[in-house]
C-alpha cells in the first residue's frame, strides 16, 4: 500500500522537471548564503518548514543542505497533526510514500535487509497505526519527502522512512517519546528531519502577541483594533523576537525552558510536540553521557510576510541543525 502524493499540484509543483529546478535552486542558493560550510559533519537531525515550497522552500533548503548524506540509511520524519486528534504517536500502515521524483519505500517488514524499525516501535506499545486518510490528509510529512528524495537521489533505493505522526501530547509524554527515540537517535546511520513552522500571527491564528521594544521583561498586548495605536515598532519586528527567543532557547538544549517558553508566550510553533520530542531524546543521550558535545544552531530565519498592520498575519520558519559528535 503505497501513500498518495496529495498535495502535489497544490501546495507544490506535481511536475518532476520543475520541482527538481525549484528545488535545486533553494538548495544551491542556501550554500551561497549560508554563514556556515555546508554540509555539516555529525548532523543527526534537522528542523524544517512545511509550508507550501514558494513560502517556505527558500528556508528549508538551509537544512537539507546541512545533511551530510553519505553515511545515512533510515530517515525519521517527525510531523504535528494538524487535522486528526492524537494523544500519542502514530505509525504508517504504508509501504511506501510516493512523490513527484518516485516513491520512498517505508522501513517495515524487513524491507531493504534493515531493522523493522515501525514495526519495533509499534510492538512497545506507545504508537498506534493511523489511518490512510489521516496519514494522506497530513501535509507536515508530505512537505519534507520532495526534499527528501531530493538529497538522497544518488542512494533512494538504500534508505528507508519512519513517519511518526506526532499527536497533541503532554511534556510527560514528550519526554516519554523522546527516551523511546533516543537508542535511534544515538545511531549516526539516522537522520531525524522534525516538521514545524514557527509563529502563526495574525488574527485568522487567534494570535496577536505583540511587544512593544526587544528589552527584557516587556509586557506583551494582544493587539487589536482598540490598541492599534499603542503599536511602537513594526509587528514582524515583535515576531521575530519572539521566534528568535525560543529558537535561543531551543539552542541552550534545554527540554524544561522550551516547555517554559511555550507556557510563557503561547507562541504558535505548529511543530512544537515533535521538536519537543527531540529535545527530550537528546537530554535522555546527555543523561547516559554517550557523546562528548551535541549543538543546537539555526541557519536561517524568514517570515511568509512582514505584518504591519493588526490586520496582517504572516508565518514563520526556520531552518536548524543538531550535530552530535
Amino acid at each position: 500500500m503505497e501513500r498518495s502524493a496529495t498535495h502535489a499540484g497544490s501546495w507544490y509543483t506535481s511536475d518532476k522537471t520543475r520541482l527538481n529546478e525549484e528545488l535545486e535552486f533553494y538548495l544551491d542558493k542556501a550554500v551561497k548564503k549560508s554563514q556556515e560550510k555546508l554540509p555539516i559533519k555529525g548532523t543527526r537531525a534537522i528542523i524544517g518548514p512545511h509550508a507550501g515550497f514558494r513560502y517556505s522552500g527558500p528556508t528549508a533548503g538551509f537544512a537539507y543542505k546541512a545533511v551530510d548524506t553519505s553515511n545515512i540509511k533510515r530517515v525519521f520524519l517527525l510531523g504535528p497533526s494538524h487535522h486528526a486528534y492524537i494523544d500519542g504517536c502514530s505509525l504508517s500502515k504504508c509501504s511506501s510514500y510516493e512523490t513527484p521524483f518516485g516513491s520512498i519505500k517505508l522501513n517495515r517488514e524487513g524491507k531493504l535487509g534493515f531493522t523493522h524499525v515501525i514495526d519495533e516501535l509499534h510492538e512497545t506499545g506507545k504508537f498506534r497505526w493511523m489511518s490512510q486518510s489521516v496519514d494522506e490528509d497530513e501535509h507536515s510529512l508530505e512537505m519534507h519527502l520532495p526534499f527528501t528524495y531530493k538529497i538522497f537521489e544518488d542512494k533512494i533505493d538504500d534508505i528507508s522512512l519512519i513517519p511518526i505522526l506526532v499527536g497533541s501530547i503532554s511534556a510527560t509524554k514528550e519526554k516519554m517519546y523522546g527516551q523511546l527515540l533516543a537508542k535511534y537517535l544515538q545511531d549516526p546511520q539516522n537522520l531525524f528531519i522534525i516538521s514545524s513552522d514557527f509563529c502563526h500571527w495574525g488574527s485568522r491564528f487567534h494570535y496577536t502577541y505583540y511587544t512593544k521594544s526587544d528589552k527584557a521583561g516587556e509586557k506583551p498586548l494582544e493587539l487589536g483594533s482598540s490598541n492599534k495605536n499603542q503599536m511602537e515598532r513594526p509587528i514582524y519586528e515583535s515576531i521575530q523576537d519572539l521566534d528568535i527567543q525560543g529558537i535561543d532557547i531551543l539552542e541552550s538544549l534545554s527540554f524544561d525552558k522550551f516547555q517554559a517558553y511555550l507556557a510563557d508566550t503561547q507562541n504558535t510553533i505548529c511543530g512544537r510536540h515533535p521538536i519537543a520530542v527531540l529535545m527530550a531524546a537528546l537530554e535522555a543521550l546527555r543523561d547516559k553521557k554517550e557523546f562528548s558535545k551535541q549543538t543546537l544552531k539555526c541557519l536561517h530565519y524568514d517570515q511568509s510576510s512582514q505584518c504591519k498592520k493588526y490586520t496582517d498575519s504572516s508565518v514563520s520558519y526556520a531552518s536548524i541543525y543538531v550535530q552530535i559528535e
